[in-house]
């Protein structure tokens, strides 16, 4: 089914639109669904797809963006699937014989997110996996967008390009990172009490193995392990682990027989005392 421009009025999904240029697997599209979904994207625009549409196999790569698939729309042509878009940028690996101007990602995604905030609409333009858009298609954009790729070795899968876009997309067209999903539980550093017990555990052992040498260096190589462990802002529970560490090599290698023994014997350690007094429950 193809859409018209009077149907598209008001549909523009999240963000710039993603155009592809008469794509040819299946495949291929499945996985730009799901490069978009994964940074918020959802409005795809496919120009006479070779396999047409709907696609079985791009519905198994899009991997769960069944939201961007079913919204996916279907066009004639270059020119009517970009009809409702204020700025049109035309992605390629290849320089053209344009007067336009060419820009990388993140210049054009400041540039699309500045213009979708004042209320324009914006799209990228992605031709076929073996040769790209064609100069009358590069012809209906406002600018040139390319990246920063080896030049020996220029060409992108169409899903990988895409992913380029939604990523500069969610970040904000600049260099700070966007809201991410999760981030390392925060962990206050260890009280200087904690420091320093490691400290003493630490140098006691190497004094052990005659570490410090000459012996007029001493403090000064004492010193500077201080100012590393300090700089590594450690908390309570990485103190923790440094000490097993230094008192598991105090100890030296331990066969099989004796790590066996002496597990048991911690664990004896714990097991609860029987009650002065009671029955035995064994006949």
């Amino acid at each position: 089914m193809t859409d018209t421009t009077e149907d598209m009025a008001g549909e523009a999904g999240a963000g710039p639109a993603i155009v592809l240029v008469e794509p040819q697997l299946g495949e291929n599209i499945g996985a730009a669904a799901r490069a978009m979904a994964n940074f918020g994207l959802t409005d795809l625009r496919l120009v006479n797809p070779r396999d047409g549409w709907p696609n079985v196999q791009a519905e198994r790569s899009a991997s769960r963006a069944d939201h961007v698939i079913a919204a996916t729309r279907v066009f004639d042509s270059v020119e009517a699937a970009v009809a409702d878009l204020s700025f049109v940028f035309a992605t390629t690996a290849r320089q053209r014989d344009i007067a336009k101007p060419v820009v990388g990602p993140k210049r054009a995604l400041a540039t699309a997110r500045a213009r979708a905030e004042v209320g324009q609409t914006v799209g990228f333009l992605f031709g076929r996996e073996r040769w790209g858009l064609n100069n009358e298609e590069v012809a209906l954009a406002d600018e040139i967008l390319t990246l920063p790729v080896m030049p020996e070795f220029a060409s992108l899968n169409i899903a990988q390009a895409v992913l380029v876009i939604a990523y500069e997309w969610r970040t904000g067209g600049g260099e700070a990172d966007a809201a991410l999903p999760f981030a390392a539980p925060p962990e206050e550093p260890a009280p200087k009490s904690d420091l320093v017990g490691l400290f003493g555990h630490l140098e006691g052992a190497l004094d052990r193995v005659n570490y410090f040498r000459p012996p007029e260096k001493r403090q000064r190589m004492v010193n500077n392990i201080r100012a590393l462990l300090q700089r590594a802002r450690l908390s309570a529970r990485e103190v923790k682990t440094l000490r097993g560490i230094v008192a598991a090599l105090e100890v030296g290698p331990i066969s099989p027989a004796e790590l066996a023994a002496l597990k048991a014997a911690r664990l004896g350690r714990h097991l609860p005392k029987a009650k002065p007094g009671a029955a035995d429950d064994t006949e």
